[in-house]
């Protein structure tokens, strides 16, 4: 999911070694690092509600998903779909996030693009608020302990389930105060942009209505949030890198998310009044080449996943 991070000057997160969503989000329905190690890599499968196997990914490897033996009754059950007159944004405290190794860094400026991305995982039907926690779990330790980050890449992940977390530290506060906490989802344009994965596979598979419909909404409120044009605003992750995601199916629904983002603004009479602050910097440049200097794009998506053994199946997180 990631490829460049806005952080400071040390880990593999800037210097240019495989880093990537490629090798990020490939199994994020485990619950979690340590859970991978104590029952084996769950990259690669289907998830599923069980845990059981679910058959081969799309580069022919296998695993199973342990379930979530922290998921109480409460977190076993759906939670309300995501809107953007009363955001509900489950913080990293209540997914048990772990601290940063540093702070994100914020820029006292508004995104100028939302980035659209997928996880490129198995298309779980387990669609829990505890499934949810995990997946953003595993993300954060797979991007902490594996790859040398200093934390989770995107700032905002949304599950099949619908339910809507936040992810890079500072990023909530930062999305409501105007400015931009930033991540590491979109080589070479992070600073201009504000990243969201949505879990899943969307190659071939139609998009969950409860992701769909918090996809919309969450898009709704960064417009808001950030006085963004819709119709300009809302991209896909491969127009700035080369990548398949968010999947055929997924971008090819973006003008569709487009329209209903922009008929959400213009029919709700009511909302807020954007807030967003001067942007400060021209719009991504898509397909743009590599910087020369080759030291502040920590992590190349030519670089992205190699085949680690240990950690097989991570496909498309070529952040």
């Amino acid at each position: 999911m990631i490829a460049q991070s806005g952080d400071g000057a040390a880990g593999r997160e800037r210097d240019g070694t495989a880093v990537t969503r490629r090798s990020v989000i490939g199994g994020v329905v485990g619950a979690g690092l340590l859970e991978v190690l104590a029952f084996g890599s769950p990259f690669g499968g289907r998830a599923t509600a069980d845990g059981v196997p679910a058959g081969p990914d799309l580069d022919g490897v296998t695993g199973t998903v342990p379930p979530d033996p922290a998921a109480g009754r409460l977190l076993d059950e759906q939670a309300p779909l995501f809107t953007a007159d009363a955001p509900r944004v489950y913080s990293r405290a209540q997914w048990k996030a772990r601290a940063p190794k540093r702070p994100a860094k914020v820029l006292d400026r508004a995104p100028d693009h939302i980035v659209v991305h997928h996880t490129d995982t198995g298309n779980s039907t387990d669609y829990s608020v505890g499934h949810a926690f995990s997946l953003s779990r595993y993300i954060q330790n797979f991007h902490m302990d594996k790859r040398g980050w200093d934390d989770s890449g995107q700032q905002l992940t949304i599950s099949r389930g619908g339910v809507v977390m936040e992810g890079r530290n500072r990023s909530l506060a930062s999305i409501r105060s105007g400015d931009l906490a930033v991540g590491a989802q979109v080589l070479h344009n992070n600073e201009h942009t504000l990243g969201i994965e949505n879990e899943g596979n969307y190659m071939r598979t139609a998009v969950p209505g409860r992701l769909w419909a918090s996809l919309m909404e969450v898009c709704v409120w960064l417009c808001r949030e950030y006085d963004l044009d819709p119709g300009e605003a809302i991209v896909g992750h491969r127009d700035y890198n080369e990548t398949s995601c968010p999947g055929d199916v997924l971008y090819s629904r973006l003008p569709a998310l487009r329209r209903a983002v922009a008929d959400r603004l213009e029919g709700a009479s009511a909302a807020p009044k954007p807030k967003g602050k001067p942007k400060g910097k021209p719009k991504g440049n898509p397909k743009a080449p590599p910087k020369p200097d080759g030291g502040q794009d920590y992590g190349n998506p030519n670089q992205y996943y190699q085949g680690d053994g240990d950690w097989p199946g991570l496909l498309n997180l070529n952040w």
